[in-house]
């Protein structure tokens, strides 16, 4: 399938994928059809067995500094509503791989929600991430004030929703929402290296943990534990887990088959 706002690479790297967003001149701003495109190409890879990690990065300069905003500024809320634009964003974040976001530059509104809709994020050191909709009359739609907050915690959010203030990458490695802070020209290659980090496990098992780790934000603790232990159990009738077990006890190193 050919895009035109995302370039896409099945195999960057044995059973690893990336994802470039691809609008520069306006700063990956992420518009509809950018939305989309990135959908259906999550959707691609998550079907696709050879692929067992998805990194999304932008460039040097950006990741995205938010929605487009000359597409939404003449719009209703009946517009909005009909539009639906957040149905993309549920379906993303129901891909089942990991989704590891490689930021430098700008992460600033939607581009700052897509970071957080990915399991891990390693960042540059020139990576500013923000939520600055309240400077034109907004808010947060994409899952800033709750994914956020999660991450940071209310102090922190409130300051950084409410003020519009953007956080450096090493505070943002400070307050949890990161993962790690690496020389710009390391980002993306750090990145790959944690996706393929997570490739190399049993892919049925990375699986059912980022299933159990997000069902946290979800559910009550009774429940979450719940689910932890089903997967856990379920894990006992793959293939994978008896070659895990197996090779630990002979000290070899485990040839997982996804069965």
């Amino acid at each position: 399938m050919s895009y035109e706002f995302i370039v896409v690479n099945p195999a960057v790297v044995e059973h690893v994928a990336t994802i470039q967003l691809n609008r520069p001149k306006e700063l990956n701003a992420l518009n509809l059809q950018l939305m989309g495109e990135l959908k259906s190409a999550l959707e691609e890879l998550d079907n696709n067995d050879e692929v067992r990690a998805i990194v999304i990065h932008g460039n040097e300069r950006a990741f995205a500094a938010g929605a487009d905003i000359k597409q939404m500024a003449g719009k209703t809320a009946i517009d909005m509503l009909k539009i639906d634009q957040f149905s993309t964003w549920d379906s993303i974040r129901r891909t089942k791989k990991p989704l590891i976001a490689a930021v430098s530059g700008f992460a600033l509104g939607g581009g700052c929600e897509l970071t957080m809709l990915c399991d891990m994020i390693v960042a540059s050191e020139t990576a500013q991430f923000g939520q600055p909709e309240i400077n034109i009359g907004v808010m947060p739609g994409a899952g800033g004030t709750q994914r956020l907050t999660k991450a940071v915690g209310k102090a922190r959010a409130m300051e950084m929703v409410l003020t519009g203030n953007f956080i450096s990458a090493e505070e943002a490695r400070e307050a949890g929402l990161i993962n790690k802070v690496v020389p710009v020209e390391l980002y993306l290659e750090e990145a790959i290296k944690l996706a393929q980090k997570t490739a190399e496990k049993s892919p049925i098992a990375v699986q059912m943990a980022k299933e159990s780790v997000l069902k946290s934000f979800d559910t009550g603790l009774q429940e979450g534990l719940f689910f932890e232990r089903k997967n856990f159990y379920m894990l006992f009738a793959t293939e994978d887990q008896k070659e895990g077990m197996n090779a630990f006890i002979e000290k070899r190193k485990a040839t997982f088959k996804n069965k």
